[in-house]
């Protein structure tokens, strides 16, 4: 993949907590395998593109420790700078017993250079309170809210894919198409690349590509790749459903009040219509020195 090639890199690597996907292995030899591929990461991203490593905690014998802290020293190593550290909030997950239980994952967001792509107006939300008015001033009685909505912060109420999820799949750790949707839209542009190198069962492929950008991605596990194969080819031909960026997180004390599945179809001709290749051989340019 040539240098400088996509504007965004949005994944969430394996937490080596040994899943179907990965081999548990020492903290220090995963930090190693993790380098290598934030490295080539680093090379293929646009001066004024972003990277956005979204992970939980490795757990060893009980005790917890954050990804995201542990990983932030090889970023830093490559002189990217960390704009955010999303915090992910989701309401459902295992239950612990000798620990509070998690409810929140981490999204690292950097950036290549102090020159980066952000179009906050494309991801803002509902303001709280939107007919609020200057009191004083010379803008007394303006609305002091920005119309187009507010910047919805840096710790985002999105459900998990869990069982009852509409978009769930086999996959155990599975992206909710939303999470990236908003990712896509703040840092890139129609036509740009996305880059995923954990692709999993696609979700960033169909939330680039429903956004009228390009697609690109690896993953090693054959099922996983027919998944993505198959919601791509619905969304194509207007079968995916997905929870849509519009619905609220549901309130027992308005149950009525509901956002039905949203119905994704690509646009006709597709913008990028090769999608996927066959396996080959791949040396990293460290490999091939």
């Amino acid at each position: 993949m040539p240098a400088g090639f996509v504007k965004l890199v949005v994944t969430s690597p394996p937490y080596n907590l040994g899943k179907p996907y990965e081999s548990r292995l020492d903290l220090d030899e995963y930090l190693a395998q993790q380098r290598q591929v934030i490295a080539e990461c680093v090379r293929v991203l646009n001066d004024r593109g972003s990277i956005c490593w979204q992970v939980g905690n490795y757990v060893d014998n009980g005790e917890i420790i954050p990804l995201d802290i542990v990983l932030y020293p090889i970023f830093a190593s490559f002189g990217l700078h960390l704009r955010n550290r999303i915090v992910w909030h989701f309401g459902h997950g295992l239950h612990a017993s000798k620990r509070f239980s998690g409810r929140y994952e981490v999204v690292l967001w950097f950036t290549k250079t102090n020159e980066y792509v952000f179009n906050l107006d494309a991801v803002r939300i509902p303001q709280k309170y939107p007919q609020k008015r200057y009191f004083k001033g010379p803008k007394k009685g303006e609305l002091s809210s920005n119309p187009l909505g507010k910047n919805p912060s840096d710790v985002w109420e999105i459900p998990n894919v869990k069982a009852n999820h509409i978009e769930k799949t086999v996959h155990p750790c599975q992206f909710p198409v939303e999470l990236i949707e908003r990712l896509v839209l703040a840092m890139t542009g129609e036509h740009d690349w996305v880059l995923d190198p954990f692709m999993g069962v696609g979700t960033t492929a169909i939330a680039a590509l429903m956004h009228n950008r390009r697609a690109i991605g690896a993953e090693i596990m054959a099922e996983y790749v027919q998944i993505a194969h198959e919601r791509i080819y619905q969304a194509d031909q207007g079968t995916l459903r997905i929870r849509p960026m519009t619905r609220s997180v549901y309130d027992p004390e308005t149950p009525t009040v509901n956002v039905p599945p949203q119905v994704v179809r690509l646009g006709s001709p597709l913008l990028q219509p090769q999608l996927f290749e066959n396996s080959s051989s791949y040396s990293t340019q460290e490999e091939a020195e």
